[in-house]
């Protein structure tokens, strides 16, 4: 029996929607959109933006599972190895998805069509790049109407990636707590005085929260007529605002320099390399998770796992790894702003809309390197419960074992009180065991730091 199921984030856009179909995710597309849709294949637009990469590619199947007469098309998407949300993403990641979103636009217009929707949700980091994943996103564009996404794209993108630039905000952050986006009239007090004096932020921010407190003048202006090359100013008015942003200048973050502190000494590093490269090998994996990557110093070692999801907690880190990953043109890392502690919560409606992150999928394996002390002592999680959520993520496990005599360890404890009395290898061992059977240990180099090779019992 075929059984069919309407995916829970596909049900506000009237011109089709996402389902399950016997584990295959597919696309209807409804027969309202017969002549955009034509323009949108005939004109040469989706074959452009599929070659660019800007757009995930899709194969167009003539079977009506759900048997409507209101029926045009199936699409059968290209998969997406691993959901992630803009609440995940460093400044970098958002810039990007900006970026693409604005030249996706600007493309369309090429071909006399136009994004009629402008979310952060629309974008998926797919082999290293942000690409779009709404197909049914394109409408005719009329000339001397005006974009009709325009503020949600501004809301979505322009203002969080403005707020981090000047305020020491970060954007995942700012997007969790304001999942739909930024308005303008939130946005323009966090920003300083002098960018009234940027022509374009004073056009996209300040005078929008201006006109946002005057009903009957936002009114009028959305009738205001727009040719097509007065739209295309915006967009190139927002493209270079964007392209000039970087996160606020601060101080080194709590994680990005820790392999290059003293303490940490090169031997040890070397010798965990490889140690953890010749394990690594040994394995078959098609995926692994890597659950506390720092700048991505292991992960970057991955080449022969077809998908490496990097975790840190701090932004500063995952931006460096994220810029480092472009840069190298390596499409198999995905690296994502997640604390452990407080991983991603399901959102939307009924909270089934954008699942959480430890709800989206497992791995072959997972590595927890350097992590240990800082989830039992930083953040005072008990061993047991970390190995629980280890062995929610991964079959198998990597995973170092970081003691009390530590240098790291010592330094943690320095001004706080010890009350980790079962912070010991005897108590980690029992406590994984539980979950996990220790295939092997070995000692890293002349520390006193051990490897262990686990797999979920």
């Amino acid at each position: 029996m075929i059984e069919l199921k309407k995916h829970p984030a596909s049900f506000r856009d009237p011109s089709g929607f996402v389902y399950h179909n016997e584990g295959t995710l597919y696309r209807f597309v409804s027969r309202s959109i017969e002549q955009e849709w034509k323009q949108f294949l005939s004109s040469g637009l989706y074959e452009r933006l599929a070659a660019k990469k800007l757009l995930l590619p899709f194969r167009e199947i003539n079977e009506n599972h759900w048997n409507e007469t209101g029926w045009l098309i199936t699409l059968e998407p290209q998969p997406i190895p691993f959901l992630n949300y803009a609440w995940e993403w460093s400044f970098s990641q958002l810039k990007d998805a900006a970026l693409t979103t604005l030249e996706i636009c600007q493309t369309a217009l090429q071909h006399q069509m136009i994004l009629k929707d402008a979310t952060h949700l629309n974008i998926q980091f797919v082999d290293g790049k942000p690409q779009w994943i709404d197909s049914l996103s394109f409408e005719f564009y009329k000339e001397g109407e005006p974009w009709i996404a325009y503020q949600q794209f501004c809301e979505c993108f322009l203002n969080p990636l403005l707020i981090a630039a000047y305020q020491p905000m970060e954007v995942h952050r700012l997007l969790l707590s304001y999942p739909e986006g930024i308005t303008a009239g939130l946005t323009a007090p966090l920003l300083p005085w002098t960018t009234k004096l940027q022509t374009g932020i004073l056009l996209h921010v300040h005078l929008q929260a201006k006109i946002s407190k005057q009903k009957k003048q936002a009114s009028a202006a959305k009738n205001h007529s727009l040719s097509q090359k007065g739209l295309q100013h915006i967009l190139q008015s927002l493209e270079a605002i964007i392209k000039k942003l970087s996160p606020r200048k601060t101080s080194t973050s709590n994680w990005n320099n820790y392999y290059e502190e003293g303490i940490l000494s090169d031997e040890y590093l070397t010798a965990k390399k490889q140690l953890v490269t010749k394990w690594l090998n040994e394995l078959s994996l098609s995926d692994l998770i890597d659950f506390g990557t720092n700048n991505g110093e292991f992960a970057l070692a991955c080449n022969q796992i077809a998908k490496v999801v990097a975790l840190d907690m701090d932004s500063a880190c995952i931006d460096q790894l994220y810029q480092t990953v472009k840069s190298q043109g390596q499409t198999n890392i995905l690296p994502l702003v997640i604390d452990l502690s407080a991983p991603s919560p399901a959102t939307g409606w009924f909270n089934k809309e954008q699942p959480s992150f430890l709800n989206r999928t497992s791995f072959d394996a997972g590595m927890a390197l350097a992590l240990i002390h800082h989830l039992a002592i930083g953040k005072n999680i008990p061993l047991v419960q970390t190995a629980e959520l280890f062995a929610g993520q991964c079959r198998q496990l990597l995973i170092e074992w970081v003691p009390k005599e530590d240098p790291k360890v010592k330094d943690m404890l320095q001004n706080r009180k010890d009350i980790f009395e079962n912070y010991h290898m005897t108590s980690f061992e029992d406590s994984f065991s539980t979950f996990f059977r220790i295939i092997k240990k070995e000692k890293i180099g002349a520390t006193q730091r051990t490897l262990y090779l686990m797999e979920r019992k």
